[in-house]
């Protein structure tokens, strides 16, 4: 049962000072899910992204969703290639702020990748490419306690794929 005074974590609608109240999206909305790294990681990972990027205001079927989805694709597929020795999970993470897509994964092999050698036709290669595509970039964070890694790429959201 959601109670009256219930919000979500991003707060009240009219909260959001960059909206003036006219809009009823948040401004910055967060939402991370786990698969398990195992035969049809892939195909949840992207059903549970295309879920939350429509949350996020991400029209479906944009060339931004669409190129989420792909790096979502690419990123587990690299962790069930490279990690799952280690990772028996993936942490995945849809993150939206004013005019910026963050997709993340997350896995528990503290082995980080290449990222100077990830060229086209790799999967982080692919990655670079479609985060550059939309003005971003692909990074990559260790885990403070050296436990594992997450893979970041981040898209500059053009206004006609907003939902």
């Amino acid at each position: 049962m959601i109670h009256a005074d219930w919000f979500p974590p991003w707060g009240r609608p009219h909260d959001d000072p960059l909206t003036d109240g006219q809009d009823a999206r948040p401004s910055q909305r967060q939402d991370t899910f786990t698969v398990l790294a195992a035969p049809g990681a892939v195909l949840r990972a992207r059903e549970g992204t295309a879920t939350r990027l429509a949350r996020c205001g991400i029209a479906a079927g944009s060339s931004l969703s669409d190129a989420a989805l792909l790096v979502v694709s690419e990123l587990v597929a690299n962790v069930l290639r490279h990690a799952a020795d280690q990772s028996p999970t993936a942490d995945v993470t849809v993150e939206r702020a004013v005019g910026q897509l963050i997709i993340a994964v997350a896995d528990r092999d503290p082995r980080l990748p290449a990222m100077e050698t990830a060229t086209p036709g790799t999967g982080l290669g692919t990655v670079r490419e479609l985060a550059a595509w939309y003005d971003g970039v692909l990074s990559v964070e260790p885990d403070w306690a050296g436990q594992g890694k997450r893979i970041l790429a981040s898209f500059v959201v053009p206004e006609g794929d907003v939902g």
